[in-house]
């Protein structure tokens, strides 16, 4: 054991005397490492916390920090220890640890070099449900597309609870409350414990075969992850996805989630939330269906005084007071363009007449029979009109045709 007395005086603002002189950071480090090497409970020591600041060294030495919601320790886990564990750390992991404490002298630190570490129950559980989360999503538990609609107006409400507690006594108010007709049917089954699940499970067969309700509440209050695990059962799930019956599932407080949760056709933050969305304020629908009716009203007032308005305009207009002034005055058009019509086909007919006379002139003046009437004649081959002498050879008729008729000829 280290020994040191130091005596300070002061003369002239100088350092007197010293006994004994200081001893060094790594000689102070080595110390307290050796006092707690001599303790037996510090050398193997069990301790439970939450993982943080995680990391997986290249060396395949593990590095992080456990806490809880007071306080911190460094940890060290290495390589030969390490690939012992059948499981990867990772943050926010709740975890047991064993091993024994020791200063790392460099730096002056204590921490915990674990030997062996293992996950704490409640990690446990949160793999398993993790595991089973994953199964039921891949086999299309969780998609929206098979979810069915909540009634909008429900008769009877199923709810699987407890019997006792404040779950259904809150149920049964805010139901009543929104809605004094309708019926709440209790089935109470346990919601913690061993065979929970399989109580929960039985409770939906037996709503829906004996087709008890319009909807299905699924409830509980809140509690750890132990407490509502039966929720977190594939039995339950099962039965929930093949529920002919819509399921609202309620358990827990509003940050727990369920494997009950993602499967139910919809899910409530609480019990009470889960009457809220099953019962439909009837007093709401009341003060709604009365607003509808006073708008209607008004509407239809307002139409009517369109309506009347138009028809007054109409009864105003001279077509109703003198329906026959009107056929007057479109007989009076008509006859206007009756006559418009006959003087266009007159004008029409004297501008083609006009035209006919002029072309009929032309061709007269351009026809070869009037070129006969002045001593010309056609020259005729074989049907064929000769137009030059080449075409003609000594000893060929030929028809001759004058103004009074043809005679034919020879050529000498």
């Amino acid at each position: 054991m280290l020994k040191q007395t130091c005596v300070f005086g002061r003369k002239d603002d100088k350092v007197m005397k010293y006994e004994n002189m200081a001893i060094t950071v790594s000689e102070l480090n080595s110390y307290i490492k050796d006092k707690i090497a001599d303790d037996e409970f510090l050398n193997n020591i069990l301790v439970k916390g939450e993982i943080s600041n995680f990391k997986n060294h290249y060396t395949g030495h593990m590095y992080f920090t456990l806490k809880d919601e007071k306080s911190l320790i460094k940890c060290i886990m290495f390589k030969t220890y390490a690939q012992k564990l059948e499981f990867m750390p990772k943050d926010g992991m709740k975890v047991f640890v064993l091993g024994g404490v020791s200063v790392f002298e460099r730096d002056g630190i204590y921490q915990i070099y674990v030997k062996a570490m293992q996950e704490d129950g409640v990690g446990i559980l949160y793999k398993k449900f993790e595991e089973l989360k994953q199964k039921l999503e891949a086999k299309g538990y969780f998609d929206t597309n098979h979810k069915k609609k909540i009634p909008i107006f429900p008769q009877t409400i199923g709810v699987l609870t407890s019997q006792t507690g404040s779950v259904i006594k809150d149920i049964i108010n805010v139901s009543t409350r929104r809605n004094p007709n309708v019926r709440i049917r209790l089935l109470p089954v346990p919601v913690q414990g061993q065979d929970a699940s399989i109580k929960i499970a039985e409770g939906i067969q037996f709503m829906n075969k004996h087709k008890l309700a319009d909807v299905l509440i699924l409830a509980r209050g809140g509690g750890s992850l132990e407490d509502l695990w039966p929720f977190n059962e594939e039995i339950v799930a099962n039965e929930i996805y093949n529920s002919e019956i819509p399921i609202i599932s309620a358990v827990g407080h509003e940050t727990d989630f369920t494997i009950s949760d993602f499967t139910a056709d919809l899910r409530a933050p609480t019990p009470s939330a889960a009457a809220e969305l099953a019962v439909p304020n009837i007093f709401e629908l009341k003060q709604k269906i009365q607003s509808y009716q006073n708008r209607l009203h008004i509407s239809l007032s307002k139409k009517y005084e369109m309506q009347k308005l138009r028809y007054e305009k109409c009864m105003a207009s001279q077509v109703f007071k003198d329906p026959y002034k009107m056929l007057s005055d479109k007989y009076l058009v008509i006859e206007k363009y009756i006559k418009s019509l006959e003087i266009n086909i007159q004008n029409k007919k004297q501008k083609e007449k006009e035209k006919f006379v002029k072309l009929v002139a032309k061709l007269d003046t351009l026809s070869p029979l009037k070129t006969l009437t002045r001593g010309y004649s056609i020259i005729q081959k074989d049907g064929k009109i000769v137009n030059t002498v080449k075409d003609l050879k000594t000893g060929e008729n030929i028809n001759l045709q004058l103004i009074d008729g043809t005679k034919e000829a020879k050529i000498l």
